[in-house]
Parts: C-alpha cells; structure tokens; sequence
C-alpha cells in the first residue's frame, strides 16, 4: 500500500510540477522565437516551479508524504534546491547567450542595461530574488557554522524562503515572456498554498524534526 502511495504521489508531483508547466508552455499563444530562446524559457520556467516545489518537500507536507521516509524526502529535497539554485544562479547570464548569435547590441552592453535600469519593477523585484536565492543556498551550505539554534535557524530559513516565493513569484508574472493568464493563476495558487504550509510548520510548531532543514 506504501509503494503504491509512493507511486501516485511521485506521478502527481511530476504532473503537477513539471507536466503543468511544460503544458502551459507548449499550448501558449506567444511569439515564435529561436530554438535556443525557448530552450533557455523553458528550463528557467521548470527551474522555477521545481524551487516551489520545495515548498511541498517539507515537514509541513507530512500528511501527503507520510508514506515517505523523511531522510529521502532531505535528500530530494537539497538535491533539488542546490541543482536548480545552480540554474537560477545563471538565469541573468542565459538571458544574454542568444545575443551572442544574434546581431545588434553587445551582449554585455545589454546585460549592463538590465541590471542598471531600475526604473522596471520586474528587473528590480529579479535581482533582490536573485540575492535572496544566493542567500538561501549559501546560507543552507554553512548552517552548522553560523552559530544558529535550529529553532533560529528554522525561522531565518523560512523567512527568507517565504520573501525569495514572494518577489520571484512576482518577477515571474511581470516580466515571463510565457506567463498567460494559466500560468499566473497556477503560480499564484501554489505559491500561496506553499507559503501557507511553510507558515504552519515554522511558525505554528516549533518542534524540531530529525536531520530537516526545511
């Protein structure tokens, strides 16, 4: 009966986390652009809705993932986050590659362009999420180091993965060049529902779970 939870359980959060997204994708109305442009999209968008993700990957998920050895569940878990903050780390860089085969402005203008113009809330909203996410990751790496209890820890982490939900979910919605109507809506539900839980387990309940970091 486990197993058979397990299975549906991994087949609904692929559907869900990857399948949903692809989905939008695929079937949007949006301008034709370059293989490699909609490559890049594309990994970008996956890349982001696996760090929501995360937010189900947790301790305040359990009724869902009681079926799961929770040691598993901290290994998918870090294995997710640090691969696609890995990802993410590189999104402001990958914005700018197609230019590199495309003539016009210099790509390294261009990103200089990006970063400097804080007249968009978009940009700005990007490079704070951009920072939060680096935080997070290092943050996560050296935790034993930084002289937290893990009760203190707990709450720096959730703090700053709550704010990282919020500003990315809201940099994603103004400036995609996918985000459709579907996709805002799917993004605003499992952003809201992922911060809800995250709310529950750090700051309802204090108890410490063995081995979790989030």
């Amino acid at each position: 009966m486990e197993n058979r939870i397990r299975l549906y359980n991994g087949i609904a959060a692929a559907a869900i986390f990857l399948g949903l997204p692809i989905l939008f994708f695929v079937l949007g109305d949006f301008p034709e652009r370059s293989i490699l442009k909609n490559g890049l999209s594309l990994l970008t968008i996956i890349a982001f809705c696996m760090m929501l993700a995360q937010f189900y990957l947790a301790r305040s998920n359990k009724n869902i993932l009681k079926a799961h050895k929770m040691g598993k569940i901290v290994k998918y878990h870090k294995f997710i986050g640090y691969t696609f903050i890995a990802i993410l780390f590189f999104h402001p860089f990958l914005i700018m590659l197609p230019r590199y085969f495309e003539a016009g402005v210099d790509p390294i203008d261009a990103f200089t362009t990006i970063i400097t113009t804080f007249d968009s809330t978009g940009v700005i909203l990007g490079i704070i999420a951009w920072c939060l996410m680096l935080v997070i990751g290092i943050s996560s790496l050296i935790r034993n180091n930084m002289g937290m209890t893990y009760k203190t820890w707990r709450v720096f982490h959730g703090i700053l993965s709550i704010a990282f939900l919020v500003i990315a979910s809201w940099h994603v919605i103004d400036l995609g060049r996918h985000i459709n109507s579907s996709m805002t809506i799917y993004i605003i539900i499992l952003a809201g529902i992922g911060i809800l839980l995250l709310l529950k387990t750090y700051f309802i309940k204090s108890s410490k779970p063995s081995g979790e970091t989030k």
